[in-house]
């Protein structure tokens, strides 16, 4: 990486795709494959963002949350859902039944264009992120790509940042600034612990208040506003770490 460079670290759940269906289908899934409660609505709309083992601790599972990560990881990464676009055929595993958000293509490919360097930060295991990015052309939109661990020694946004960071020789003594770009609490909370600021984006699964709540340093409402959102933070916000 040249120095200095500007980086755009992007989330994925519900900033680059709408994914709670399979999300969410995984989840029940797993609750009744424990023949354990399946959560309400509201509680299982929380699922999206934190670290799955921590989901499944506050909700009930707390006596077998490994064991339900392994099975949530066995239907999120498995031949297990009907594919609805496809109604009859093949099995496709529940990170497959996600969208992306109508414009997010165009507006990285405008972030590189202004000389952004782009960087997913997930708190999804990274081999799973790879493969749900190669499968809806996000790769190759992005200049790196940073998730979770699958042994949970790497889980939260902070350490997934940093995580990243290192592999990018990040360095804010040479010039190099950075962004995180999120929906959800876990995104604010994450960006300011590892020593950035923020963008919360309101497209995703925050609920109201959320993010004014965590303090994101900036809020946008729709994905066409992320371009010029980018130019005028980095113009007027100088991140600290």
């Amino acid at each position: 990486m040249n120095h200095p460079t500007t980086v755009v670290l992007l989330d994925l759940d519900g900033t680059l795709t709408k994914s709670d269906t399979g999300i969410l289908s995984s989840a029940i899934r797993t609750y009744q494959k424990l023949g354990r409660p399946v959560p309400t609505e509201d509680e299982l709309s929380t699922f999206v963002g934190p670290p799955l083992i921590e989901s499944f601790s506050n909700h009930g599972l707390s006596d077998c949350a490994d064991q339900a990560v392994a099975l949530y990881r066995e239907a999120y990464t498995k031949p297990t859902f009907d594919d609805p676009l496809n109604p009859g055929g093949e099995k496709i595993p529940g990170m497959f039944l996600n969208e992306v958000y109508p414009g997010i293509p165009e507006a990285m490919a405008e972030l590189r264009r202004r000389g952004y360097f782009l960087a997913l930060a997930t708190c999804k295991p990274e081999p799973q992120a790879r493969k749900i990015c190669d499968r809806f052309k996000l790769t190759e939109l992005m200049d790196g790509l940073f998730g979770a661990s699958l042994d949970n020694t790497r889980i939260h946004k902070a350490q997934v940042i940093r995580y990243g960071f290192d592999a990018i020789h990040f360095d804010e003594e040479e010039g190099d600034r950075a962004v995180m770009v999120g929906d959800r609490w876990t995104d604010v909370d994450g960006g300011h612990y590892a020593g950035v600021k923020t963008i919360g984006c309101r497209w995703g699964f925050s609920v109201p208040g959320e993010l004014e709540t965590h303090g994101a340093d900036m809020i946008i409402d729709t994905v066409g506003e992320l371009p010029d959102a980018v130019d005028r933070f980095f113009e007027t916000i100088e991140p600290a770490r």
